[in-house]
């Protein structure tokens, strides 16, 4: 079956770059939204605590729970059961209405719209949402904001960081009236946190980067990232083909002279993006995968038993179009995953 191989000393040597451009590692909460990206929530979240992380990020309260010995503190961007299953758990609140329904004791983070238009409360509106924290006897523990271009070279970034300037003066001043504790500021993803000089937040929320990929426009000096995942697939059956036969759906592959063709078990069921026989795919080793690839298998020029398929996605990007997150978070959760 196909497995994932998860590289510790990469993933190690990711938390480091990241760790040491934030200030410390106290400033740093790993973003496992999603399965960690198709990573592994458990699996990265154990390697996160070893070395040293105690900020999380992930979607729902049920990701939470999995992960709940592993933390101090785990934030939880788009839930909207609001049960406060532990001390640990900070929810995200993004407009008045959901305000109203979070129970109280909760620790919450407002996020505040600075341009992205997506989520968030709007900084005129940010003074009634922090009143009305106090009112329902909830315990503001941050304020945060997300870019909409930290991966791109325009000024758009330093527009939000100036609106996002004016959120944390107003929030300051409004705690101070009302005698409340000054939340945790935070704006960066892994992005936005490289675009920082000298990072002078509380914490960064970092998602890819620490996976070893940062999907910014090239003008940037890009720190030297090294890809955590690798995918192998495991050989089921092996054939001699003679020039001119075709493999698989549509004979889109024709052998130009005898080969030897093995099928191997990884298919877009697995989440393996369909490659259509349209653009070249090579592996690590320089095997071709050939012709179109079928739910559950694919045919490779190999007869090795066990082929990686991946260990960079970027190339794959490139041929679908999109970008390194999609590869990964679209593989099954159910594939195994070992640690190295």
């Amino acid at each position: 079956m196909p497995k994932i191989i998860l590289n510790k000393e990469n993933y190690f040597h990711n938390l480091k770059i990241i760790s040491e451009h934030a200030g410390s590692k106290d400033k740093i909460a790993v973003v496992l939204k999603d399965n960690a990206y198709g990573h592994g929530l458990v699996e990265i979240a154990s390697m996160a605590k070893e070395f040293g992380i105690t900020k999380a990020v992930v979607r729902t309260c049920e990701e939470a729970e999995k992960i709940e010995t592993f933390f101090e503190q785990i934030l939880i961007l788009a839930d909207t059961t609001f049960h406060n299953y532990s001390h640990a758990f900070h929810i995200v609140v993004n407009s008045l209405e959901q305000l109203e329904k979070v129970p109280e004791k909760t620790n919450v983070h407002l996020k505040v719209d600075t341009g992205m238009h997506r989520n968030g409360i709007s900084l005129e509106t940010l003074k009634e949402a922090i009143h009305g924290t106090l009112r329902k006897n909830l315990n503001l523990t941050g304020i945060m904001t997300h870019y909409r271009s930290a991966d791109t070279l325009s000024c758009e970034f330093f527009w939000q960081q100036q609106i996002f300037g004016q959120v944390k003066t107003l929030a300051v001043n409004t705690c101070e009236k009302l005698f409340l504790p000054i939340p945790k500021f935070h704006s960066a993803n892994s992005s936005g946190l490289f675009r920082f000089k000298n990072f002078n937040e509380d914490f960064a929320r970092v998602g890819i980067a620490q996976y070893g990929y940062l999907d910014t426009d090239s003008i940037f000096d890009n720190p030297n990232l090294k890809p955590v995942m690798s995918l192998w697939a495991d050989r089921i059956s092996t054939r001699k083909i003679t020039k001119g036969q075709r493999v698989g759906y549509g004979g889109i592959f024709t052998a130009k002279s005898e080969m030897n063709v093995s099928t191997y078990d990884i298919g877009y069921g697995d989440g393996f993006l369909r490659l259509n026989g349209k653009k070249t795919y090579t592996t690590p080793k320089g095997y071709e995968i050939l012709g179109r690839v079928s739910m559950d298998n694919c045919s490779i020029n190999s007869t090795d038993d066990k082929v990686c398929i991946f260990d960079d996605v970027r190339q794959l990007a490139t041929i679908h179009d999109t970008i390194s997150y999609e590869i990964t978070t679209t593989l099954n959760p159910n594939i195994e995953k070992e640690i190295k």
